[in-house]
């Protein structure tokens, strides 16, 4: 064994590579894989919008860096994408192989805000091309506690900087042992995110099923849906500035049912026992407990 370093140190002499390349391909190669990992569950959610679209038009609306056409097209031949076909709205990509966390969901009563928070990342085709809305929700009170529009799918575009905000939002308020909870898409166990997740001593869960992280994926419809659909948006940056109104008004106006007709900012105002300011995500002052 103490002679493995200087073995590896020969081979790479003998094949004429250094470490810093070899390092650098598999840093590359994980962020394809990263982002192949979510493929499948884009594609999936493109068939339920649009049945008949081609796996070839969903890539030049993908537009995926570092995957090769024919390779996105082998990949949807893969998990059976290739073609129109009904959608099973209780599968998910196929994660054989991956981390995958446990569902700590299961049998749990959610009874308090900053207990679990659940994740999602969607799409929406904005002049021909695809871009990718992450969003985090407090299980409880179904705020959008954080969230992110990007243009690509990797994980330092999506659930990084969803995560800072909702950490940055909560600040002051204990997370030690929250639950994450997501699907099983390739951002949510990259290693850059699991540090993420662990300093901050977040529990990682994860579902096998698209119902069973529910909460998130209504978030989504509602937000592209009900906000997003009736504005017209035609650019990115139009989009950015849309998803900001949409989350105020949703944060801060939009009542539930499960909420006593109540919008989260208020029901969330309602169950807490002190209160301070803070700027809610969206850009709107409101109050909220720490």
């Amino acid at each position: 064994m103490k002679d493995y370093p200087y073995s590896m140190n020969a081979m790479y002499k003998v094949l004429a590579i250094s470490k810093q390349a070899v390092h650098q391909h598999r840093a590359a190669e994980d962020r394809r894989k990263e982002e192949l990992a979510y493929v499948g569950m884009i594609v999936e959610q493109v068939r339920a919008d649009h049945p008949t679209m081609g796996v070839r038009d969903i890539y030049y609306m993908m537009r995926p860096e570092g995957i090769g056409r024919d390779r996105f097209e082998e990949y949807c031949r893969e998990l059976h994408l290739s073609s129109a076909r009904a959608v099973n709205p209780c599968r998910t990509t196929d994660s054989s192989g991956v981390i995958r966390f446990p569902n700590l969901l299961q049998s749990l009563i959610i009874t308090r805000l900053n207990q679990v928070w659940q994740s999602d990342i969607t799409y929406i085709a904005v002049n021909g091309r695809f871009y990718y809305i992450t969003f985090i929700v407090d299980a409880f009170s179904r705020m959008i506690v954080g969230y992110s529009v990007s243009q690509r799918l990797f994980t330092e575009d999506t659930v990084i900087p969803a995560l800072k905000m909702a950490v940055k939002f909560r600040k002051g308020d204990p997370l030690d042992g929250l639950i994450f909870h997501s699907d099983g898409g390739g951002q949510y166990y990259s290693k850059k995110f699991l540090e993420l997740t662990g300093e901050h001593h977040l529990k990682n869960s994860m579902c096998l099923y698209s119902w069973e992280n529910g909460k998130a994926e209504r978030v989504n419809g509602v937000i592209k849906n009900n906000y997003l659909a009736h504005w017209h948006i035609s650019s990115y940056e139009e989009l950015l500035a849309g998803v900001d109104r949409a989350v105020t008004l949703y944060n801060n106006e939009k009542p539930h049912i499960t909420l006593k007709r109540m919008s989260p900012a208020q029901f969330e105002k309602n169950f807490t026992f002190a209160e301070s300011d803070v700027t809610a995500p969206g850009g709107r002052d409101i109050r909220l407990c720490n």
